[in-house]
């Protein structure tokens, strides 16, 4: 079976081409956030299935853990809720699954991904999950602007009229390093505003942002962009920091830190403004950070959570 291309796997090419409780005792309060510290093994370099992911995340004082759609479809109905179950044993929720269609190559591929997804919906509602996402490739070689965006709009509306009728909310993730936005022809979305616009062209209300502090960093985006969200507009969030010494133009999306690690993207800014509009989904962490990589796994679940304690200790 044939998957879209991941952004860690993009990123990669692009550069080279250029709690429960543990977490919130003493820290917050629950009128400070309603957002989850959410454990996204992929991000991080961990390969573990979906018992393992919940186990790390419970073990590390996550609040939250991403589904795994593909996973889920597997199972029977029962099995699903069993899942369910034993993630409300672990006193988790839910984070936001992966987008599994190919919206952005062949309208063969893009239809085979499409008949998968009502499977994959159906598992998602089962098991309790309502976020699913995806992001958006920033160029490309062929398409203009104007034929890229009349292409999405037209897919992820079909994909979001399947996801909506299930129950899920749907985000997409801009992404805003000029590195990857100038590297090939045509640029593409890759700012707030312009998914907004997107979003908009859609037309369904179960459709919105999914926000990271990177992008936002290196799209010279602002707290007053923040502002201008509403909670239900923001379907998840990824929280990073950024290589210091490194002007912003010049970041490369694959090299970024784990949250709160070198002060150069403004964290405290970022999620405080998000606790003041309450946002109450997901936030996780998606370094693309080598050194990280390369440690087994529990210790890199372990960095993960002491990365993301120390920002989400910034809200105030």
């Amino acid at each position: 079976m044939t998957f879209p291309v991941s952004r860690r796997q993009f990123c990669s090419v692009a550069a080279a081409a250029c709690l429960p409780a543990a977490v919130s005792a003493g820290l917050f309060t629950p009128a400070e956030r309603r957002f989850t510290m959410d454990l996204r093994c992929g991000s991080i370099g961990v390969q573990a299935d979906q018992q393992r992911a919940i186990a790390l995340a419970a073990e590390h004082g996550f609040e939250s853990v991403t589904p795994n759609a593909g996973f889920l479809a597997t199972l029977s109905t029962a099995e699903r809720k069993e899942i369910a179950a034993e993630l409300q044993e672990h006193g988790l929720k839910w984070g936001a699954a992966g987008l599994s269609v190919d919206f952005r190559g062949t309208d063969s591929a893009f239809r085979d991904g499409l008949a998968r997804l009502p499977k994959e919906a159906d598992a998602l509602r089962d098991a309790g999950a309502t976020r699913i996402g995806t992001w958006i490739r920033p160029n490309h070689s062929e398409l203009t602007y104007v034929q890229n965006f009349r292409q999405h709009a037209d897919r992820l509306r079909q994909c979001c009229v399947i996801l909506k009728d299930h129950g899920l909310r749907f985000g997409m993730e801009y992404v805003g390093p000029k590195t990857l936005w100038a590297a090939k022809q045509h640029p593409f979305i890759h700012t707030m505003a312009e998914t907004r616009d997107l979003i908009e062209e859609i037309g369904l209300d179960n459709v919105g942002f999914i926000l990271d502090s990177w992008h936002w960093y290196t799209a010279h985006e602002s707290v007053e962009d923040l502002k201008s969200l509403r909670n239900e507009d923001i379907v998840a969030c990824d929280l990073n920091d950024a290589p210091a010494g490194i002007p912003i133009d010049e970041q490369i999306d694959n090299r970024r830190e784990l949250p709160a690690a070198t002060g150069v993207i403004d964290l405290a800014a970022f999620l405080q403004t998000l606790a003041e509009i309450g946002y109450d989904g997901p936030i996780r962490a998606e370094p693309f950070n080598a050194a990280l990589n390369k440690m087994d796994d529990a210790a890199a679940v372990a960095a993960t959570a002491t990365a993301m304690r120390k920002a989400f200790a910034l809200v105030k």
